[in-house]
């Protein structure tokens, strides 16, 4: 079984159909690997380890060159996220704006460091390294939404809006 962020177990068996399903969507595309990941990360929320041999078997590829691509790009996820996800711009034209403190004081606030996930399931912060928002630095992103000049009014904003 594998764990979901609703609390809920996904048995392997759904985890090979569902597994299948999108790399049946994906597979005709030049290049399928990257589409079938994030095909495969949309249905569960992350990429189950028990996804791979599925995968490289589709694809003619090792198990190791499937796991080496899903743990190389960042934005793959080999656990469930929590239910809203933090990013926070730690390039350095933030950086030069106090990304760093701001990062210490979501950090502080939420109770977790990057690449964490509350305990309560509600929030996962990770760092990421340019949001397109260098004029309008420190940048943040919720839920895919960005935040521009970030300070410590933005961060209890955002901290409101995760912890309801």
């Amino acid at each position: 079984m594998l764990p979901q962020p609703s609390g809920t177990q996904i048995k392997l068996a759904d985890v090979a159909g569902r597994t299948s399903a999108v790399i049946a969507a994906h597979a005709h595309l030049e290049g399928a690997l990257l589409p079938i990941l994030h095909g495969i990360q949309d249905e569960f929320g992350f990429v189950p380890t028990d996804s791979l041999p599925v995968i490289a078997d589709a694809l003619n590829i090792s198990k190791a060159e499937a796991h080496g691509v899903v743990t190389f790009y960042h934005d793959y996820r080999s656990q469930p996220a929590g239910r809203h996800v933090l990013k926070l711009c730690q390039a350095e034209a933030c950086q030069s704006m106090g990304s760093d403190r701001v990062a210490a004081m979501v950090k502080q606030a939420l109770g977790i460091g990057f690449h964490e996930t509350s305990k309560d399931g509600s929030v996962t912060l990770e760092p990421v390294y340019c949001l397109g928002l260098c004029a309008c630095a420190p940048a943040a992103m919720l839920d895919g939404e960005v935040i521009g000049r970030v300070d410590a009014d933005a961060i209890n904003e955002i901290v409101a809006e995760i912890r309801t």
